[in-house]
């Protein structure tokens, strides 16, 4: 500290001299220690990077006025007018994982965690990267109530508070979006494997019925966001490898521009797979822009193309599980069980200050895929297009001691498939079975009103007008020999939802909501493989009851974030195999779904100065207690039950170090507690602990090298389980073993130009 007064004095006795030769001197500070910080970056467009020295000090001669951003590691970014001769300080804040600090944009509100009204969780960057980056499944399995199954490579399932049951395969019953536009597709499902890990920068997840913003669904919302706006030119490479030949390798680019930026990717991931028959190939490209033709409004485009083609090695018995868990179901290689899809999705998002307080924002999209699926029992071929939007206007005031916030808007979706289904004669199409024309149409408006009252109360009333119909034209029949059709409408549902937020002084907040929810039947439900429609499966409706706690204690380094709920589900969907192994569709009953879910993590060390500059724990826990209420089936009371697919009780472990030097180790424990396997709770997968690690060193040389190494391990106890069972199988086919012990390492490059 007295080094750098002395400094600082100094500097300011020098400035006369410093002006005439244009020197710059800034000294980089903690804003609350005023300790010096080195390693600080300087950066701006056409300019070199600079870095703070030992002494927190950076001096250089600018040619011009630069806007230049100076970042640090673990503190915020701050942004300024640099003019030559300037001599400075510059006070970074800390970066901080409080809640009142954390800003979500969950129900289309920018809001602190500590004061959004529901359940949220943030999967961050920082997540993402601490595993191996050929997938999403463990960083989103590190939060409560979350779970991301994975049958086989590229195979995903998502689980948000048991939402899994109707979904033997695929994304179903949960609403995802990204950039700001529907990635669910009209249908109800969404092809989340098409996206790479490096499509993704941040997420957050929403549990639990969001209808009343989202539109349908029980399941909870997933917003996933890239990278908009690239702060830096830069030119970056990736290379990822590891065991059961996986390879991944990336290429990118991000150009900035006089009013925006522009980002480009490439990356390709193949390996050959733990079990036979599951080796994965994907090729993804993503073109971003985001530009700023006015100072009110704003412009961000997006394309993806995804080229993806995984096999699938099927579900296998307990005797061919202790047999040999890499071998594949029998028939599956025969008759090349895979699936090849290719897919392209391009959205724009327009931003604009239509008034002070008025905003609207509207983004669209297309998007056309290519699908291909031979299977076991059959071989379906689908060439799908669709459409769609969503707009909302933000209105704010000040009413006396009122503040007042409104939102409203809608989105609709249009899709049309051209569905083959035909024989599968050794892994090659056959007769045509049944070719159907699908036509779906879903589309809601909503409203919501938020009120921030006296006594640090924050009241949220919203509801939602849900409509949506699909049309089935089939065209071939191999079995009637009769054209046909049939459609299902559902009547407009409305959907409220009421919350309200109490601050308890500056760092801790309760928050309680009842949200209604209503997801009706995809047309995958309804149209199944086997060529039969079921037009009476009814769409599911539920209620969710819901309170909360957040606080943070020891500025930000201590915080905890617990939900209770209770969700009463009225016509379950659930699936069932039947005897030639067609997975159909009915409705359940009632289900009775009470939970606790928490998060702690507490920071121990955060000196960016010190060898050990980060040291931090972080606990997840999610206990779910779901049962039938009331679930009769082929002369059987499943009543009282277990909820099938759905983990009593799981715990997330977390240990991450930091060092000055570049040097990092993330460690991971996951406990996941017995699951039912089937409605009558006579088959279970075993308990199960997964520990992981990677280790790691990055570090920024000659002010433009980015740099790192790193390496790791899963499953290190060597576990015998499955990532992702099937559920309700005939003749006992449950099981999809996951790795044994593997090991994965990578190199990263980065130059700023």
């Amino acid at each position: 500290m007295k080094f750098y007064k002395i400094t600082f004095f100094l500097l300011l006795l020098l400035a006369p001299i410093t002006l005439l030769a244009q020197e710059v001197q800034l000294v980089i500070l903690d804003k609350d220690t005023r300790e010096t910080l080195p390693g600080a970056t300087l950066q701006a467009e056409n300019l070199e990077t600079q870095v703070s020295n030992n002494n927190g000090l950076i001096s250089f001669i600018p040619a011009q006025n630069y806007f230049v951003k100076v970042s640090h590691v673990a503190y915020e970014s701050q942004s300024f007018q640099l003019r030559p001769g300037m001599t400075r300080e510059v006070l970074l804040e800390r970066k901080s994982t409080a809640l009142g600090e954390v800003v979500v944009s969950a129900f289309e509100t920018d809001r602190p965690l500590l004061e959004q009204g529901a359940a949220i969780s943030r999967v961050s960057e920082a997540d993402l990267y601490r595993f191996n980056e050929r997938s999403i499944v463990q960083a989103f399995n590190t939060k409560p109530g979350i779970r991301v199954e994975e049958r086989a490579p590229a195979s995903y399932r998502i689980s948000i508070r048991g939402s899994a049951l109707r979904s033997p395969f695929g994304v179903r019953n949960v609403k995802v979006y990204w950039n700001d536009m529907p990635f669910t597709f009209p249908d109800g499902t969404t092809p989340l494997n098409l996206l790479d890990l490096s499509n993704i920068q941040n997420s957050e997840i929403i549990k639990g019925p969001a209808g009343s913003i989202y539109g349908a669904g029980n399941g909870g919302v997933i917003n996933l966001q890239s990278l908009q706006q690239p702060n830096q030119n830069k030119i970056s490479s990736e290379l990822g490898f590891g065991d059961f030949g996986m390879l991944r390798y990336r290429f990118a680019v991000d150009q900035r521009t006089e009013n925006g930026g522009i980002s480009a990717s490439y990356v390709h991931q193949q390996s050959d797979g733990y079990r036979d028959h599951s080796a994965v190939d994907r090729k993804v490209f993503q073109l971003g822009g985001h530009f700023s033709p006015s100072a009110k409004q704003t412009i961000s485009t997006n394309i993806l193309y995804s080229d993806l083609n995984y096999q699938i090695p099927g579900a296998l018995t307990e005797g061919q599980l202790l047999e040999n868990p890499q071998m594949a179901r029998p028939g599956s290689v025969e008759q090349n069980s895979s699936i090849a899809q290719k897919s392209l999705y391009a959205g724009v998002t327009h931003s604009y200050q239509i008034l002070e307080n008025l905003e609207n924002v509207t983004s669209a999209y297309v998007q056309t895929s290519e699908f291909e699926n031979p299977f076991i029992l059959d071989y379906k071929r689908e060439l799908q297009h669709s459409y769609g939007g969503r707009t909302k206007f933000v209105f704010q005031d000040q009413l006396g001691s009122v503040g007042l916030r409104l939102i409203a808007g809608g989105e609709y979706q249009y899709g049309k498939t051209a569905a083959q289904n035909f024989g599968n004669r050794d892994g090659v199409a056959d007769t045509v079975r049944f070719a159907d024309d699908l036509i779906t149409t879903q589309g809601f408006l909503f409203q919501q009103a938020e009120f921030e009252l006296p006594s640090d109360l924050i009241l949220t009333l919203a509801f939602s007008e849900n409509f949506s119909r699909y049309d089935i034209n089939r065209s071939i029949d191999a079995q009637t020999g009769v054209p046909s059709g049939a459609e299902r409408r559902f009547d407009p549902v409305i959907i409220p939802r009421i919350a309200v937020v109490k601050r308890i002084g500056n760092n801790a907040a309760v928050h309680a909501s009842v949200s209604s929810g209503f997801s009706p039947p995809t047309i995958a439900e309804v149209r199944t493989n086997e060529g039969s429609i079921n037009l009476d499966l009814d769409a599911e409706r539920g209620v969710n009851y819901e309170a909360g706690y957040r606080a943070g204690w020891w500025q930000g380094r201590v915080n905890l974030d617990a939900s209770l709920f209770y969700f009463r589900l009225d016509q379950t969907i659930t699936s069932f195999t039947n005897e030639q192994g067609v997975v159909l569709f009915r409705n359940a009953g009632a289900t009775d779904q009470r939970g606790i879910e928490a998060l702690l993590d507490y920071t121990l060390v955060q000196n960016p100065n010190a060898f050990l500059s980060n040291l931090k724990f972080t606990h997840a826990f999610t206990g779910h207690y779901f049962e039938f209420r009331n679930y009769e089936s082929g002369g059987n009371d499943f009543s009282g039950n277990k909820l099938t697919g759905v983990a009593p009780n799981s715990l997330v472990n977390q240990f991450d170090l930091t060092t000055s030097l570049g040097f990092y180790l993330n460690l991971t424990h996951h406990f996941v507690d017995e699951i039912p396997l089937n409605d009558g709770n006579t088959v279970f997968q075993e308990a199960y602990n997964l520990v992981s690690a990677r280790l790691g060193w990055r570090k920024t040389f000659i002010n433009r090298w980015d740099l790192e190494v790193y390496a790791g391990g899963e499953n290190l106890l060597d576990e015998s389980y499955s990532l992702g069972n099937d559920l309700n199988a005939f003749a006992g086919r449950y099981y999809q073993p996951a790795p044994g012990r593997n090991y994965f390492g990578g190199l990263k490059v980065g130059f700023r130009y």
